[in-house]
């Protein structure tokens, strides 16, 4: 029997809400991972850089082949609170006591006891995250089969995310890492880490169990779960069968390159900003507020884009942009035709960029979920089953995965660049700065670009999506 497919309602604000609060703790999550995790285990443990990355990208990979498991487990489960509900309920707590543990790590314990703790700590919060982000996520296009609503609806995810992540770096930047009497650069202050991981901590369960609450009115809404796969190996078959869209291909190439592209652009972020432009501590904050904008104008952005025209087509354009935004300013500070570092006037002329690169850049990712969302009626037509779970799965799969390359390359650049630890803002030799910057200027514009070009060819816009809604309503009976 083909499972009955949403509406295509427009949701309340409410409802919009807190679909995406809960981003918040996906977003300081990711601030973490992305932008502290390396620096942190590399300049204030004293652990060798290219080592540090490799491990937290083994975790990803690890975490990576767990989340069709977390797929299949939320898509599977029955009961009062639905499928989804229960998991998002139980991670509040393991996320927050990993999170503690990731950034207390013991002391005088040796190089290869502290990457073990690292391993483990970080598979641990990325493990419990999933338990929330991936039946979260999945709800999205359980709410709505509207083109539209479904772009306006992960506009609020990836926004909150972006709120989440923002508001810990402000914090970062602001309270917790800065100098002391022992620590004259700030973000080698190990005591701001532990003060910045028990708020981060409480903010992240706090969102999940807001959001959890907040969506627990529409569980009677949600499509009735379908009979459960008689085996854990048949869901897997089922998996097999699923992942083999080719519109569902298409975007997980898209992620492969761009998910790369971020990973590395966010682990070097403070290499870059203290090393090559010379911010410092008034500038850094400013730049939380500066990349805010952005994202709010992503907010605004995508779903315009997406009313006026395919959401395919306005992704690849966004994405190209954010790479060519992005690397720019390096290419051009390399070959001498950007203003010098460290002037008021080149940091503002930076801000700007990185306000239109991150505006670019997040709309482009919304549209990117957007087109996921679409997916499952694709994919419903073909198998007769609504797979919400396994392509969200399948998203974070790579996400994650190509995530774990991102801070894999990240590592492996600055061992090129032959940049060294403990290092000082202005005291590293220009050759080592400039190398670091066209290396990364390199990667991160190939990576967005490849994904702008995939994202082009994702098979199908309003049009189709529209007669697929209706061949499945259709063949369910349901209402048109």
């Amino acid at each position: 029997m083909t499972a009955l497919a949403p509406p295509p309602r427009a949701l309340s604000w409410r409802t919009r809400l807190s679909f995406g609060v809960g981003s918040v703790a996906y977003g300081i999550k990711d601030n973490g991972f992305a932008t502290f995790l390396l620096l942190y285990y590399n300049q204030v443990m004293g652990l060798p850089a290219a080592t540090v990355g490799t491990v937290i990208a083994l975790v990803l990979v690890v975490e990576a082949f767990a989340d069709p498991l977390v797929g299949y487990l939320s898509d599977n489960t029955r009961g009062a609170w639905g499928r989804r509900h229960p998991w998002m309920y139980g991670s509040a707590l393991p996320v927050a006591l990993g999170w503690l543990l990731l950034w207390n790590p013991p002391a005088g314990w040796s190089q290869g006891a502290l990457l073990g703790y690292l391993f483990g700590a970080a598979l641990l919060v990325r493990l419990a995250l999933s338990m929330f982000e991936i039946p979260g996520a999945a709800i999205g296009p359980e709410l709505s089969s509207d083109y539209d609503e479904r772009t306006r609806l992960f506009a609020y995810r990836y926004l909150f995310g972006w709120i989440g992540g923002l508001a810990m770096l402000f914090l970062a930047y602001v309270v917790f890492l800065v100098p002391d009497a022992t620590h004259p650069v700030g973000l080698q202050n190990p005591l701001g880490y532990s003060r910045m991981a028990l708020a981060g901590a409480i903010a992240m369960a706090g969102a999940i169990l807001l959001s959890s609450l907040g969506l627990h009115r529409e569980i009677p809404h949600l499509p009735p779960a379908e009979p459960q796969e008689a085996s854990l190996a048949a869901h897997f078959a089922a998996f097999a069968q699923t992942v083999r869209n080719k519109a569902f291909l298409i975007l997980m190439l898209a992620g492969v390159f761009a998910y790369s592209a971020q990973g590395v652009s966010f682990a070097l972020s403070n290499y870059m900003y203290s090393f090559v432009w010379r911010f410092e501590g008034a500038d850094l904050m400013l730049l939380p507020l500066v990349l805010l904008i952005g994202a709010g104008s992503a907010f605004v952005l995508a779903p315009i884009l997406t009313r006026r025209g395919d959401k395919n087509r306005a992704a690849a354009v966004l994405v190209i942009a954010c790479g060519v935004l992005l690397a720019g300013p390096y290419l051009l500070h390399w070959l001498g035709l950007f203003p010098a570092p460290g002037r008021p006037s080149t940091t503002y002329l930076l801000f700007a960029i990185f306000a239109v690169n991150t505006a670019a850049g997040v709309a482009g990712f919304i549209l990117g979920a957007s087109m996921l969302s679409d997916v499952t009626e694709d994919s419903q037509r073909r198998t007769g089953r609504r797979s919400e779970g396994v392509f969200f799965a399948g998203s974070f799969f790579v996400q994650k995965l190509v995530g774990g390359l991102g801070t894999f390359l990240a590592g492996q650049i600055l061992a090129l660049a032959a940049f060294p630890a403990n290092a000082t803002p202005g005291a590293v030799s220009e050759d080592v700065v400039e190398r670091l910057a066209i290396l990364f200027a390199g990667v991160v514009f190939a990576g967005y670009g490849a994904a702008g070009v995939a994202n082009w060819f994702f098979p199908f816009g309003r049009a189709a999506h529209a007669e697929r809604i209706a061949a499945v309503r259709q063949a369910t009976g349901a209402p048109r």
